[in-house]
Protein backbone atom coordinates (compact mmCIF):
# COMPACT_ATOMS: atom_id res chain seq x y z
CA UNK A 1 0.00 0.00 0.00
CA UNK A 2 1.33 2.77 -1.05
CA UNK A 3 1.98 5.68 1.82
CA UNK A 4 2.37 9.38 2.20
CA UNK A 5 5.31 12.02 3.09
CA UNK A 6 2.87 15.04 3.17
CA UNK A 7 0.24 17.03 1.94
CA UNK A 8 1.74 18.27 -1.52
CA UNK A 9 3.37 14.51 -1.89
CA UNK A 10 -0.39 13.43 -1.86
CA UNK A 11 -1.43 16.02 -4.49
CA UNK A 12 -3.66 17.77 -2.06
CA UNK A 13 -5.89 20.74 -3.61
CA UNK A 14 -3.96 23.58 -3.98
CA UNK A 15 -0.50 22.17 -3.27
CA UNK A 16 1.41 20.89 -6.68
CA UNK A 17 1.85 16.72 -6.73
CA UNK A 18 5.78 15.64 -6.21
CA UNK A 19 6.81 12.58 -6.65
CA UNK A 20 7.57 10.29 -4.02
CA UNK A 21 10.51 8.16 -2.95
CA UNK A 22 8.74 5.27 -3.08
CA UNK A 23 8.97 2.10 -5.44
CA UNK A 24 5.03 1.99 -5.46
CA UNK A 25 4.84 5.83 -6.52
CA UNK A 26 4.41 4.14 -10.31
CA UNK A 27 0.75 2.39 -9.70
CA UNK A 28 -0.43 4.75 -6.80
CA UNK A 29 -4.11 4.89 -7.09
CA UNK A 30 -6.33 7.79 -6.97
CA UNK A 31 -7.74 8.31 -3.70
CA UNK A 32 -11.85 8.65 -3.31
CA UNK A 33 -13.32 12.07 -2.49
CA UNK A 34 -14.63 10.75 -0.08
CA UNK A 35 -11.68 9.75 2.17
CA UNK A 36 -11.12 12.91 5.01
CA UNK A 37 -7.24 13.90 4.73
CA UNK A 38 -7.74 16.84 7.41
CA UNK A 39 -5.03 14.82 9.06
CA UNK A 40 -2.91 16.48 6.71
CA UNK A 41 -3.51 20.06 7.75
CA UNK A 42 -3.32 18.70 10.81
CA UNK A 43 -2.05 21.74 13.18
CA UNK A 44 1.95 21.38 14.77
CA UNK A 45 2.33 20.13 18.32
CA UNK A 46 1.59 22.65 21.04
CA UNK A 47 4.68 23.77 22.69
CA UNK A 48 6.16 21.82 25.62
CA UNK A 49 5.68 22.81 29.17
CA UNK A 50 8.66 23.12 31.32
CA UNK A 51 8.45 20.73 34.30
CA UNK A 52 11.56 21.00 35.59
CA UNK A 53 13.58 24.00 36.53
CA UNK A 54 16.07 23.74 33.79
CA UNK A 55 13.41 23.86 31.09
CA UNK A 56 12.61 26.97 31.78
CA UNK A 57 15.99 28.25 30.34
CA UNK A 58 16.27 25.29 28.07
CA UNK A 59 12.88 25.25 25.92
CA UNK A 60 13.69 29.40 25.82
CA UNK A 61 17.27 28.44 23.92
CA UNK A 62 15.81 25.90 21.71
CA UNK A 63 13.21 28.64 20.55
CA UNK A 64 15.61 31.56 20.23
CA UNK A 65 19.26 30.64 21.12
CA UNK A 66 20.36 33.91 19.57
CA UNK A 67 18.34 35.96 22.34
CA UNK A 68 19.84 37.63 25.12
CA UNK A 69 19.20 35.61 28.47
CA UNK A 70 21.66 37.14 30.92
CA UNK A 71 23.74 40.46 31.59
CA UNK A 72 26.16 40.71 34.21
CA UNK A 73 28.63 44.03 34.00
CA UNK A 74 29.31 44.32 30.81
CA UNK A 75 28.72 41.09 29.42
CA UNK A 76 25.65 39.64 27.75
CA UNK A 77 25.08 35.66 27.17
CA UNK A 78 22.55 34.51 24.67
CA UNK A 79 20.22 31.87 25.32
CA UNK A 80 22.44 29.19 23.51
CA UNK A 81 25.44 30.02 25.31
CA UNK A 82 23.77 29.94 28.62
CA UNK A 83 22.22 26.84 28.22
CA UNK A 84 25.44 25.25 26.25
CA UNK A 85 27.09 26.43 29.94
CA UNK A 86 24.42 24.66 31.64
CA UNK A 87 24.84 21.79 30.34
CA UNK A 88 28.28 21.88 30.83
CA UNK A 89 28.89 22.54 34.31
CA UNK A 90 26.07 20.03 35.16
CA UNK A 91 27.92 17.65 33.17
CA UNK A 92 31.46 18.49 35.35
CA UNK A 93 29.33 18.27 38.72
CA UNK A 94 28.19 14.44 37.43
CA UNK A 95 31.84 13.82 36.70
CA UNK A 96 33.22 15.46 40.19
CA UNK A 97 31.41 13.03 41.80
CA UNK A 98 27.96 14.54 42.82
CA UNK A 99 25.52 12.51 43.28
CA UNK A 100 21.82 12.90 43.48
CA UNK A 101 20.19 14.74 45.86
CA UNK A 102 23.49 16.62 46.73
CA UNK A 103 23.95 20.20 48.33
CA UNK A 104 25.76 22.56 46.02
CA UNK A 105 26.13 25.85 48.12
CA UNK A 106 26.96 29.37 46.02
CA UNK A 107 28.27 32.15 48.05
CA UNK A 108 28.68 34.97 45.37
CA UNK A 109 27.48 38.08 44.26
CA UNK A 110 25.35 38.60 41.58
CA UNK A 111 27.32 37.32 38.21
CA UNK A 112 26.74 34.72 35.14
CA UNK A 113 28.75 31.83 37.65
CA UNK A 114 25.79 32.27 40.47
CA UNK A 115 23.28 31.26 37.66
CA UNK A 116 24.95 29.21 36.09
CA UNK A 117 25.91 26.83 38.48
CA UNK A 118 22.46 27.05 40.58
CA UNK A 119 20.72 25.90 36.43
CA UNK A 120 23.67 23.05 36.59
CA UNK A 121 23.02 21.62 39.79
CA UNK A 122 19.61 21.14 39.46
CA UNK A 123 20.04 19.61 36.14
CA UNK A 124 22.71 17.19 37.55
CA UNK A 125 19.36 16.31 39.74
CA UNK A 126 21.53 17.70 42.85
CA UNK A 127 20.11 20.33 44.98
CA UNK A 128 21.25 24.26 44.67
CA UNK A 129 21.55 26.46 47.86
CA UNK A 130 22.36 29.92 47.40
CA UNK A 131 23.87 32.12 50.09
CA UNK A 132 22.97 35.67 50.84
CA UNK A 133 26.64 37.19 49.49
CA UNK A 134 25.79 39.77 52.85
CA UNK A 135 26.26 37.26 55.51
CA UNK A 136 29.64 36.67 57.38
CA UNK A 137 31.39 33.69 57.80
CA UNK A 138 29.91 32.20 60.69
CA UNK A 139 26.68 32.15 59.25
CA UNK A 140 27.84 30.96 56.01
CA UNK A 141 29.19 28.07 58.16
CA UNK A 142 26.17 27.08 59.18
CA UNK A 143 24.09 26.75 56.16
CA UNK A 144 27.03 24.69 55.09
CA UNK A 145 27.10 22.28 58.28
CA UNK A 146 23.22 22.52 58.31
CA UNK A 147 22.23 21.18 54.80
CA UNK A 148 26.01 19.01 54.58
CA UNK A 149 26.78 20.64 51.33
CA UNK A 150 29.38 18.97 49.21
CA UNK A 151 30.32 21.78 47.32
CA UNK A 152 30.52 25.25 47.60
CA UNK A 153 30.90 27.79 44.84
CA UNK A 154 32.49 30.81 45.80
CA UNK A 155 35.35 33.93 45.02
CA UNK A 156 38.77 32.89 46.46
CA UNK A 157 38.55 36.05 48.27
CA UNK A 158 35.61 34.58 50.22
CA UNK A 159 36.81 31.58 50.39
CA UNK A 160 40.05 32.52 52.33
CA UNK A 161 37.62 33.95 55.37
CA UNK A 162 36.66 30.39 55.50
CA UNK A 163 39.75 29.26 56.65
CA UNK A 164 40.12 28.01 59.68
CA UNK A 165 36.54 26.59 59.42
CA UNK A 166 36.73 24.11 57.15
CA UNK A 167 37.05 21.39 59.47
CA UNK A 168 33.23 22.33 60.62
CA UNK A 169 32.12 21.42 57.19
CA UNK A 170 33.03 17.82 57.56
CA UNK A 171 30.65 16.72 54.59
CA UNK A 172 32.09 19.60 52.22
CA UNK A 173 34.51 17.76 49.72
CA UNK A 174 34.90 20.44 46.64
CA UNK A 175 35.51 24.29 47.11
CA UNK A 176 34.74 25.72 43.24
CA UNK A 177 36.51 28.79 42.42
CA UNK A 178 36.12 31.15 40.09
CA UNK A 179 38.41 31.29 37.14
CA UNK A 180 40.51 33.76 38.74
CA UNK A 181 40.61 32.23 42.17
CA UNK A 182 42.40 28.82 41.13
CA UNK A 183 46.05 29.57 42.18
CA UNK A 184 45.58 31.60 45.39
CA UNK A 185 42.82 28.59 46.13
CA UNK A 186 45.40 26.00 45.66
CA UNK A 187 47.74 27.85 48.35
CA UNK A 188 45.06 28.48 51.00
CA UNK A 189 43.58 24.52 50.68
CA UNK A 190 46.88 23.41 51.35
CA UNK A 191 47.56 25.39 54.54
CA UNK A 192 44.37 23.32 55.93
CA UNK A 193 44.67 19.82 55.94
CA UNK A 194 40.63 19.73 56.25
CA UNK A 195 39.89 21.93 53.21
CA UNK A 196 38.13 20.78 50.22
CA UNK A 197 39.51 20.26 46.91
CA UNK A 198 39.94 23.16 45.02
CA UNK A 199 38.27 23.17 41.41
CA UNK A 200 38.59 25.44 38.86
CA UNK A 201 35.54 26.94 37.14
CA UNK A 202 37.00 27.06 34.18
CA UNK A 203 37.74 23.00 34.47
CA UNK A 204 33.79 22.18 35.49
CA UNK A 205 33.08 23.39 32.15
CA UNK A 206 35.23 21.34 30.11
CA UNK A 207 33.57 18.24 30.35
CA UNK A 208 31.02 17.07 27.57
CA UNK A 209 27.34 16.01 28.31
CA UNK A 210 27.74 13.71 30.86
CA UNK A 211 24.21 12.23 31.69
CA UNK A 212 22.56 13.48 34.94
CA UNK A 213 20.58 12.03 37.50
CA UNK A 214 17.17 10.98 36.49
CA UNK A 215 14.80 13.64 37.89
CA UNK A 216 10.93 14.16 38.40
CA UNK A 217 9.39 17.50 39.44
CA UNK A 218 8.56 16.26 42.81
CA UNK A 219 11.99 16.26 43.35
CA UNK A 220 13.76 18.83 45.83
CA UNK A 221 15.48 21.45 43.77
CA UNK A 222 16.67 24.40 46.04
CA UNK A 223 16.88 25.12 49.37
CA UNK A 224 16.59 28.52 50.32
CA UNK A 225 17.68 29.86 53.58
CA UNK A 226 15.66 32.16 55.84
CA UNK A 227 16.24 33.60 59.88
CA UNK A 228 13.51 31.46 61.57
CA UNK A 229 12.46 31.86 64.84
CA UNK A 230 15.10 29.46 66.56
CA UNK A 231 17.79 32.39 66.00
CA UNK A 232 19.46 30.11 63.33
CA UNK A 233 18.68 30.24 59.63
CA UNK A 234 16.73 27.21 58.53
CA UNK A 235 15.83 26.01 54.89
CA UNK A 236 12.77 26.15 53.13
CA UNK A 237 13.10 23.36 50.61
CA UNK A 238 11.67 24.00 46.96
CA UNK A 239 10.83 21.45 44.62
CA UNK A 240 11.15 22.01 40.69
CA UNK A 241 7.35 22.11 40.68
CA UNK A 242 7.66 24.38 43.44
CA UNK A 243 10.20 26.86 41.28
CA UNK A 244 8.35 26.36 37.74
CA UNK A 245 4.90 26.98 39.28
CA UNK A 246 5.66 30.17 40.76
CA UNK A 247 7.96 31.09 37.70
CA UNK A 248 4.90 30.19 35.39
CA UNK A 249 2.60 32.21 37.53
CA UNK A 250 4.18 35.65 38.17
CA UNK A 251 5.21 35.85 34.19
CA UNK A 252 1.37 35.36 33.59
CA UNK A 253 -0.19 38.06 35.58
CA UNK A 254 3.38 40.62 35.12
CA UNK A 255 2.75 39.58 31.48
CA UNK A 256 6.24 39.15 30.98
CA UNK A 257 7.40 38.87 27.06
CA UNK A 258 10.36 38.10 25.24
CA UNK A 259 11.67 41.20 24.37
CA UNK A 260 11.29 42.45 28.18
CA UNK A 261 14.29 43.37 30.20
CA UNK A 262 14.14 42.17 34.04
CA UNK A 263 16.88 44.13 36.40
CA UNK A 264 17.72 41.58 39.13
CA UNK A 265 18.69 44.03 42.29
CA UNK A 266 17.18 41.47 45.05
CA UNK A 267 19.88 38.82 46.22
CA UNK A 268 19.34 35.85 44.17
CA UNK A 269 19.14 33.76 47.24
CA UNK A 270 15.51 35.26 48.08
CA UNK A 271 12.33 33.60 46.63
CA UNK A 272 11.82 36.83 45.35
CA UNK A 273 15.04 37.66 44.02
CA UNK A 274 15.35 33.88 41.92
CA UNK A 275 12.26 34.58 40.69
CA UNK A 276 13.51 37.39 38.29
CA UNK A 277 15.12 34.28 36.45
CA UNK A 278 12.56 32.13 36.55
CA UNK A 279 10.07 34.40 35.02
CA UNK A 280 12.45 35.93 32.79
CA UNK A 281 13.42 32.55 31.38
CA UNK A 282 9.89 31.52 30.81
CA UNK A 283 9.25 34.35 28.80
CA UNK A 284 12.88 34.31 27.05
CA UNK A 285 13.17 37.56 28.31
CA UNK A 286 16.54 38.94 29.94
CA UNK A 287 17.73 39.37 32.98
CA UNK A 288 20.48 42.33 33.99
CA UNK A 289 22.39 41.09 37.21
CA UNK A 290 23.00 43.90 39.42
CA UNK A 291 25.08 44.11 42.73
CA UNK A 292 24.42 48.15 43.10
CA UNK A 293 26.39 50.07 46.03
CA UNK A 294 24.21 52.90 46.22
CA UNK A 295 20.40 53.26 44.75
CA UNK A 296 21.59 56.06 41.93
CA UNK A 297 23.46 52.73 40.58
CA UNK A 298 19.74 51.11 40.33
CA UNK A 299 18.85 54.11 38.39
CA UNK A 300 21.41 54.55 36.21
CA UNK A 301 20.80 50.41 35.29
CA UNK A 302 17.41 51.15 35.17
CA UNK A 303 18.69 53.56 32.23
CA UNK A 304 21.28 52.16 30.68
CA UNK A 305 19.79 48.42 30.31
CA UNK A 306 16.34 50.19 29.16
CA UNK A 307 15.15 48.06 31.53
CA UNK A 308 11.11 47.06 31.73
CA UNK A 309 10.46 45.67 34.75
CA UNK A 310 11.57 46.31 38.10
CA UNK A 311 10.72 44.14 41.65
CA UNK A 312 12.58 45.19 44.89
CA UNK A 313 11.82 46.20 48.33
CA UNK A 314 10.20 49.11 50.33
CA UNK A 315 13.21 50.54 51.65
CA UNK A 316 14.64 50.66 48.22
CA UNK A 317 11.67 52.13 46.76
CA UNK A 318 11.88 54.92 49.36
CA UNK A 319 15.69 55.94 48.54
CA UNK A 320 15.27 55.97 44.43
CA UNK A 321 12.34 58.06 45.72
CA UNK A 322 14.06 60.65 46.81
CA UNK A 323 16.03 60.69 43.67
CA UNK A 324 16.07 62.59 40.14
CA UNK A 325 14.96 59.69 37.77
CA UNK A 326 16.77 60.30 34.28
CA UNK A 327 13.20 60.48 31.89
CA UNK A 328 14.16 58.64 29.85
CA UNK A 329 13.13 55.73 32.22
CA UNK A 330 9.41 56.38 32.40
CA UNK A 331 9.99 55.57 28.21
CA UNK A 332 10.85 51.97 28.64
CA UNK A 333 9.92 51.08 32.39
CA UNK A 334 6.84 48.72 31.77
CA UNK A 335 6.03 47.85 35.50
CA UNK A 336 7.64 48.48 39.23
CA UNK A 337 6.55 45.69 41.36
CA UNK A 338 7.22 45.63 45.57
CA UNK A 339 7.77 42.55 47.91
CA UNK A 340 9.15 41.96 51.49
CA UNK A 341 7.00 44.26 53.18
CA UNK A 342 4.32 47.34 52.63
CA UNK A 343 5.16 50.03 50.40
CA UNK A 344 3.93 53.24 51.80
CA UNK A 345 1.43 55.46 50.33
CA UNK A 346 3.67 58.52 49.76
CA UNK A 347 6.53 56.36 48.35
CA UNK A 348 4.22 54.77 46.30
CA UNK A 349 2.40 57.82 44.93
CA UNK A 350 6.41 59.82 44.45
CA UNK A 351 7.19 56.74 42.16
CA UNK A 352 4.21 56.82 40.42
CA UNK A 353 4.73 60.23 39.58
CA UNK A 354 8.31 59.56 37.85
CA UNK A 355 7.12 56.78 36.03
CA UNK A 356 3.20 57.54 35.06
CA UNK A 357 3.25 55.01 32.35
CA UNK A 358 4.60 52.23 34.18
CA UNK A 359 2.09 49.60 35.94
CA UNK A 360 2.49 48.87 39.93
CA UNK A 361 2.23 45.56 40.94
CA UNK A 362 2.20 45.65 44.94
CA UNK A 363 3.19 41.92 46.15
CA UNK A 364 3.10 39.58 49.41
CA UNK A 365 5.24 36.22 49.05
CA UNK A 366 6.27 33.90 51.82
CA UNK A 367 9.56 31.96 51.15
CA UNK A 368 7.69 28.90 52.24
CA UNK A 369 5.26 28.93 49.54
CA UNK A 370 7.49 31.27 47.02
CA UNK A 371 4.84 33.28 46.35
CA UNK A 372 1.48 34.10 47.48
CA UNK A 373 -0.39 37.09 46.09
CA UNK A 374 -0.45 40.40 44.27
CA UNK A 375 -2.73 42.90 44.31
CA UNK A 376 -3.32 44.40 40.11
CA UNK A 377 -2.41 47.61 38.96
CA UNK A 378 -6.08 48.65 38.24
CA UNK A 379 -6.68 48.07 42.24
CA UNK A 380 -4.11 50.12 43.29
CA UNK A 381 -5.89 53.47 43.53
CA UNK A 382 -8.96 51.40 45.17
CA UNK A 383 -7.06 49.55 48.22
CA UNK A 384 -3.14 50.83 47.88
CA UNK A 385 -3.25 48.89 51.61
CA UNK A 386 -4.31 45.55 50.76
CA UNK A 387 -1.62 42.45 49.50
CA UNK A 388 -4.12 41.92 46.57
CA UNK A 389 -5.50 38.06 46.18
CA UNK A 390 -4.02 34.99 45.11
CA UNK A 391 -1.71 34.57 42.45
CA UNK A 392 -2.48 32.27 39.51
CA UNK A 393 -2.81 28.51 40.42
CA UNK A 394 -2.80 29.10 44.29
CA UNK A 395 -5.40 29.41 46.82
CA UNK A 396 -5.09 31.82 49.82
CA UNK A 397 -7.65 31.30 52.99
CA UNK A 398 -8.12 32.92 55.96
CA UNK A 399 -8.56 30.48 58.79
CA UNK A 400 -9.29 30.82 62.69
CA UNK A 401 -7.81 28.96 65.14
CA UNK A 402 -10.36 25.63 64.58
CA UNK A 403 -9.13 25.82 61.18
CA UNK A 404 -12.96 27.15 59.64
CA UNK A 405 -12.70 30.38 57.38
CA UNK A 406 -12.97 34.05 58.60
CA UNK A 407 -15.83 36.14 58.37
CA UNK A 408 -15.39 39.48 56.22
CA UNK A 409 -12.83 41.58 57.71
CA UNK A 410 -12.47 39.09 60.75
CA UNK A 411 -8.76 38.74 61.24
CA UNK A 412 -7.63 35.04 60.69
CA UNK A 413 -4.08 33.01 59.69
CA UNK A 414 -3.09 33.31 56.08
CA UNK A 415 -3.26 29.60 55.21
CA UNK A 416 -1.45 29.28 51.21
CA UNK A 417 -2.73 25.93 49.05
CA UNK A 418 -1.64 25.01 45.81
CA UNK A 419 1.75 24.00 43.68
CA UNK A 420 3.86 26.37 45.43
CA UNK A 421 3.55 25.00 48.52
CA UNK A 422 7.05 24.14 49.62
CA UNK A 423 8.01 20.60 51.02
CA UNK A 424 8.90 21.67 54.46
CA UNK A 425 12.08 22.92 56.75
CA UNK A 426 15.62 21.02 55.77
CA UNK A 427 16.32 18.28 58.89
CA UNK A 428 13.53 19.84 61.07
CA UNK A 429 10.43 17.86 61.24
CA UNK A 430 9.26 19.67 64.45
CA UNK A 431 9.58 23.11 62.98
CA UNK A 432 8.18 21.35 59.75
CA UNK A 433 5.28 20.17 61.51
CA UNK A 434 4.65 23.57 62.95
CA UNK A 435 3.65 25.38 59.59
CA UNK A 436 3.32 22.71 57.22
CA UNK A 437 -0.34 20.80 58.53
CA UNK A 438 -2.58 18.95 56.42
CA UNK A 439 -5.94 21.55 55.38
CA UNK A 440 -8.23 21.31 58.10
CA UNK A 441 -11.63 19.15 57.61
CA UNK A 442 -13.24 22.57 58.31
CA UNK A 443 -12.39 24.57 55.42
CA UNK A 444 -12.82 22.03 53.29
CA UNK A 445 -16.74 22.24 54.19
CA UNK A 446 -18.91 22.12 50.52
CA UNK A 447 -15.69 21.30 48.79
CA UNK A 448 -15.95 17.85 48.24
CA UNK A 449 -12.60 17.33 49.45
CA UNK A 450 -13.46 15.85 52.77
CA UNK A 451 -13.83 12.89 51.01
CA UNK A 452 -10.25 12.44 50.12
CA UNK A 453 -8.27 9.89 51.37
CA UNK A 454 -4.65 11.47 51.41
CA UNK A 455 -4.69 14.94 53.40
CA UNK A 456 -3.67 18.05 51.73
CA UNK A 457 -0.36 19.89 53.45
CA UNK A 458 -0.25 23.76 53.46
CA UNK A 459 1.86 26.22 54.89
CA UNK A 460 0.12 28.07 57.40
CA UNK A 461 1.79 31.24 57.27
CA UNK A 462 2.04 32.46 60.40
CA UNK A 463 0.88 36.13 59.76
CA UNK A 464 -2.50 37.30 60.64
CA UNK A 465 -4.31 39.00 57.51
CA UNK A 466 -8.50 40.03 57.24
CA UNK A 467 -10.47 39.43 54.09
CA UNK A 468 -12.92 42.52 52.61
CA UNK A 469 -16.36 42.04 50.91
CA UNK A 470 -14.58 41.89 47.35
CA UNK A 471 -12.10 39.19 48.60
CA UNK A 472 -9.06 41.12 48.63
CA UNK A 473 -6.36 40.64 51.67
CA UNK A 474 -4.97 43.03 54.49
CA UNK A 475 -1.74 42.43 56.04
CA UNK A 476 -2.04 43.11 60.18
CA UNK A 477 1.16 41.44 61.77
CA UNK A 478 2.92 38.79 61.85
CA UNK A 479 1.62 36.08 64.98
CA UNK A 480 5.38 35.21 65.80
CA UNK A 481 7.84 38.02 66.71
CA UNK A 482 10.15 37.92 63.62
CA UNK A 483 11.79 41.80 62.49
CA UNK A 484 10.96 42.38 59.09
CA UNK A 485 13.28 45.09 58.08
CA UNK A 486 14.71 46.08 54.88
CA UNK A 487 13.00 43.03 52.88
CA UNK A 488 14.92 40.65 55.49
CA UNK A 489 13.26 38.75 57.92
CA UNK A 490 15.33 38.44 60.94
CA UNK A 491 14.91 36.37 64.02
CA UNK A 492 15.46 37.92 67.25
CA UNK A 493 17.11 34.61 68.49
CA UNK A 494 19.91 35.51 66.14
CA UNK A 495 20.68 39.14 67.23
CA UNK A 496 20.63 38.00 70.74
CA UNK A 497 22.89 35.02 70.24
CA UNK A 498 25.55 37.12 68.13
CA UNK A 499 25.50 39.86 70.85
CA UNK A 500 26.07 37.63 73.94
CA UNK A 501 29.02 36.37 71.69
CA UNK A 502 30.85 39.49 72.12
CA UNK A 503 30.48 39.32 75.69
CA UNK A 504 29.79 42.79 75.98
CA UNK A 505 25.84 42.05 77.46
CA UNK A 506 25.11 40.10 80.38
CA UNK A 507 21.34 39.93 79.30
CA UNK A 508 19.93 40.75 75.97
CA UNK A 509 16.02 40.81 74.01
CA UNK A 510 16.31 42.46 70.45
CA UNK A 511 12.63 43.83 68.72
CA UNK A 512 11.58 45.57 65.99
CA UNK A 513 9.76 48.72 66.43
CA UNK A 514 7.96 50.24 63.14
CA UNK A 515 10.38 52.44 61.18
CA UNK A 516 9.12 54.60 57.96
CA UNK A 517 12.18 54.04 56.49
CA UNK A 518 13.08 50.40 57.12
CA UNK A 519 9.76 48.62 58.08
CA UNK A 520 10.86 48.11 61.02
CA UNK A 521 14.35 49.09 62.85
CA UNK A 522 15.87 46.34 65.40
CA UNK A 523 16.42 47.70 68.68
CA UNK A 524 18.34 45.92 71.43
CA UNK A 525 17.52 46.15 75.40
CA UNK A 526 21.01 44.92 77.52
CA UNK A 527 21.85 44.51 80.77
CA UNK A 528 25.74 44.87 81.37
CA UNK A 529 27.79 42.07 81.48
CA UNK A 530 28.12 40.32 84.56
CA UNK A 531 30.82 41.66 87.26
CA UNK A 532 30.26 45.16 85.68
CA UNK A 533 27.91 47.83 86.44
CA UNK A 534 28.61 49.82 82.60
CA UNK A 535 27.17 48.61 79.42
CA UNK A 536 28.94 49.76 76.59
CA UNK A 537 26.77 50.67 74.07
CA UNK A 538 29.46 51.89 71.39
CA UNK A 539 31.60 49.01 71.53
CA UNK A 540 28.72 46.40 71.39
CA UNK A 541 27.28 48.19 68.34
CA UNK A 542 30.87 48.15 66.44
CA UNK A 543 31.14 44.09 67.47
CA UNK A 544 28.20 43.84 66.01
CA UNK A 545 28.77 45.52 62.95
CA UNK A 546 31.95 42.72 62.14
CA UNK A 547 29.58 39.79 63.30
CA UNK A 548 26.38 40.45 61.51
CA UNK A 549 25.38 41.68 57.79
CA UNK A 550 24.59 45.23 58.13
CA UNK A 551 20.50 44.85 58.01
CA UNK A 552 20.85 42.98 61.10
CA UNK A 553 22.93 45.67 63.38
CA UNK A 554 20.60 47.21 65.94
CA UNK A 555 19.21 50.21 64.98
CA UNK A 556 19.83 51.53 68.96
CA UNK A 557 20.97 49.73 72.07
CA UNK A 558 19.61 50.69 75.48
CA UNK A 559 20.71 49.89 78.65
CA UNK A 560 19.06 48.62 81.27
CA UNK A 561 19.61 47.19 84.68
CA UNK A 562 19.04 43.12 85.17
CA UNK A 563 17.09 40.94 85.62
CA UNK A 564 14.96 42.03 82.10
CA UNK A 565 11.60 40.84 82.91
CA UNK A 566 10.28 37.78 82.02
CA UNK A 567 6.91 36.14 80.91
CA UNK A 568 5.29 32.97 82.78
CA UNK A 569 7.45 30.71 81.05
CA UNK A 570 10.30 32.30 82.32
CA UNK A 571 11.41 34.17 79.02
CA UNK A 572 12.53 37.37 78.25
CA UNK A 573 9.69 39.32 77.79
CA UNK A 574 10.00 40.90 74.32
CA UNK A 575 6.81 42.05 74.15
CA UNK A 576 6.43 43.85 77.09
CA UNK A 577 9.98 45.56 76.63
CA UNK A 578 9.14 46.78 73.16
CA UNK A 579 5.94 48.34 74.59
CA UNK A 580 8.24 50.12 77.37
CA UNK A 581 10.29 51.23 74.54
CA UNK A 582 7.53 52.60 72.66
CA UNK A 583 5.89 54.38 75.80
CA UNK A 584 9.23 56.25 76.44
CA UNK A 585 10.05 57.08 73.14
CA UNK A 586 13.56 55.34 73.78
CA UNK A 587 15.48 55.56 70.66
CA UNK A 588 19.02 53.81 72.29
CA UNK A 589 22.59 54.59 72.26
Amino acid sequence: MPYFTSPAAAGLPGLPPRALPCRHNARRPQLPASINLSFARRPAAPAPEPRLLTDLLLLAADRAPDAPALTAAAETLPYGTLAAQVRQAAAGLVRLGVRKGDRVAVWLDKRVETVVLCFAAAQAGAVFVPINPLLKPAQVLHILRDCAATALLTQPERAALLDALWADAPALRWLLLTAAGAALSNASAAASASAPAPVAWGDLLQHDDTPGHRVIDADVAAILYTSGSTGAPKGVVLSHRNLVAGGCSVAGYLDNRADDSLLAVLPLSFDAGFSQLTTAFHAGARVVLLNHLVPRDVLLALERERITGLTAVPPLYMQLAALDWPATIAQHLRYFATTGGRMPRETLQAVRQRVPQSRPFLMYGLTEAFRSTYLPPEEVDRRPDSIGRAIPNADVLVLREDGSECAVDEPGELVHRGALVALGYWGDAEKTAERYRPLPAAALAGSGGASLQLPEIVVFSGDTVRRDAEGYLYFIGRRDEMIKTSGYRVSPNEVEAIAQTTGLVGECAAFGVDDAALGQSIQLVATAPDGTDVLDAAALLAACRLQMPAYMVPAGVTAMAAPLPRNPNGKIDRRQLAARHESSGANGS
